[in-house]
């Protein structure tokens, strides 16, 4: 994640990479421990690990029913047994524990395991990654510019097609695991690769259209200007890519103005949005920011349209300019897909928030030629947000889930259910724990996830 002029993508990542690894094996050494067990598993019962039925009863969820107070703070949350009664996706009746139920439908059992909404990973690279092979670490980082770390992905990149396919299906399975089932996946579009990253991605995306929803970043990684891929993007757009990408415009395009004209020029072509990777701090990224919200403003077609993933130079500005570019970002409509950086750079994301900016986070790289330390757990990100802003409390804690989940929460800020509600689509997993806030600080494992009523992860037993 890079950052000041000469320095390279990520960057950032290096200066404080001690500190991330640090919080979460401190943090989440013991989480598998603390989790509880399936409350009530009956021993005796078969754990099913592939669930097709399209009308069904899911027995035994716990799901939150309100917040307990001493006086005005939050400090417990009630929760309840429930069976879901899952319909052609959806969720089509709540019934409480111990309701007439009918006798023909399917019957499976939760054994007590919370519910918390499917996690959403909206920013990682599923098209190229070390992930499913030998151990591999990066090369040293140490003394190397971005123009170098891209000199050397292009040696890479050869290397890593012939299985780039299963290998984002290895990434799909691990992000299901830890119970995502939607993503926003950026892809190379390079004069290495050319488009046949992008082939191989869509047909992993193909083989799972069934149980995982992703969008599609075509991202000129080594410079929309600087490796001459105006005419791969546009292909990439027709290929069914959702999203024009971008990467940092001065320190690699050298020329800020002209590459965020041709990156919002090919959105504006094929009515597409736009999503760039943003790691410059100081004057230059807060020129691009600052330029880019410009550019939504003169184009009506953009708004509600563009992500900034990064977005570093808003931990950098001056307090008045923050507080000036966050109301701005929010009356256009513009997004922030950070991964909750650990260290020297506290981005304003809580800031953000209450001025209406939506906020998303991922995982970025679970392991690459730029690091080796993802883990693809939208859930350990809200655990890092709470840890970064102090959301320590009962409150603050369950509120954290909603960076990994969309803004979906259990319970709204009044403490009434939220989701889930009749009608919602049925995704979800299920870990053990009494509540959000417990999972948030704890992170247990998931024990199953369900994307529009399907398991598509993990096991359930038979009622």
């Amino acid at each position: 994640m890079g950052s000041v002029q000469h320095q390279s993508r990520r960057g950032f990542l290096m200066q404080t990479g001690q500190l991330t690894t640090s919080a979460a094996i401190i943090g989440l050494a013991g989480s598998a421990e603390a989790a509880p067990a399936k409350a009530g598993k009956d021993d005796a019962r078969a754990d099913v690990t592939t669930l097709t039925d399209r009308h069904y009863y899911l027995g035994g969820v716990r799901l939150e029913d309100g917040f307990d107070y001493d006086g005005e703070i939050v400090v417990g949350t009630r929760t309840g047994l429930y069976t879901l009664e899952i319909k052609d996706g959806t969720i089509a009746a709540l019934h409480p524990a111990g309701a007439s139920l009918s006798a023909t439908l399917p019957r499976y059992d939760a054994t007590g395991q919370l519910a918390l909404p499917a996690m959403r990973d909206m920013h990682i690279h599923l098209d190229k990654t070390f992930y499913g092979g030998p151990w591999q670490a990066p090369r040293p980082r140490q003394g190397k510019t971005i123009i170098d770390m891209i000199a050397l992905e292009e040696k890479l990149i050869p290397t890593l097609l012939p299985t780039s396919q299963e290998r984002a299906e290895g990434l799909i399975h691990l992000l299901q695991s830890k119970g995502t089932t939607t993503a926003r996946s950026h892809c190379n579009i390079d004069p290495v690769s050319g488009l046949k990253s992008l082939e191989h991605l869509l047909l992993a995306l193909e083989k799972h259209r069934d149980d995982f929803s992703c969008e599609i970043v075509a991202f000129p990684q080594h410079g929309l200007l600087h490796s001459k891929v105006d005419g791969l993007m546009r292909e990439a757009m027709k290929m069914g890519a959702h999203y024009v990408g971008g990467l940092d415009p001065t320190n690699v395009d050298r020329a800020m103005e002209k590459s965020l004209d041709a990156m919002f020029q090919i959105a504006l072509d094929t009515g597409k949005g736009v999503d760039i990777h943003l790691h410059e701090t100081g004057p230059s990224g807060a020129a691009a920011v600052t330029y880019m919200i410009d550019t939504v403003e003169k184009n009506p077609a953009l708004r509600g349209k563009v992500t900034i993933s990064h977005g570093f130079a808003l931990a950098t500005m001056a307090p008045g300019l923050q507080a000036e570019t966050i109301q701005r970002l929010s009356a256009q409509k513009m997004t922030i897909a950070s991964t909750v950086p650990l260290g020297a750079l506290t981005m304003p994301l809580p800031q953000m928030q209450d001025k209406g900016v939506f906020v998303m986070t991922g995982t970025d790289s679970v392991i690459d030629h730029w690091s080796p330390f993802g883990s693809g757990d939208m859930l350990e990100r809200s655990y890092f947000y709470a840890q970064v802003y102090r959301n320590s409390d009962e409150f603050r804690l369950s509120r954290s889930l909603a960076i990994a989940t969309g803004g979906i929460l259990p319970l709204d800020d009044e403490g009434k259910r939220a989701w889930p509600k009749v009608g919602d689509t049925a995704g979800f997993t299920l870990v053990g724990a009494s509540c959000s806030a417990e999972a948030v600080a704890r992170v247990p494992a998931r024990s199953a996830t369900f994307h529009q009523g399907r398991m598509v992860y993990g096991s359930v037993s038979k009622a």
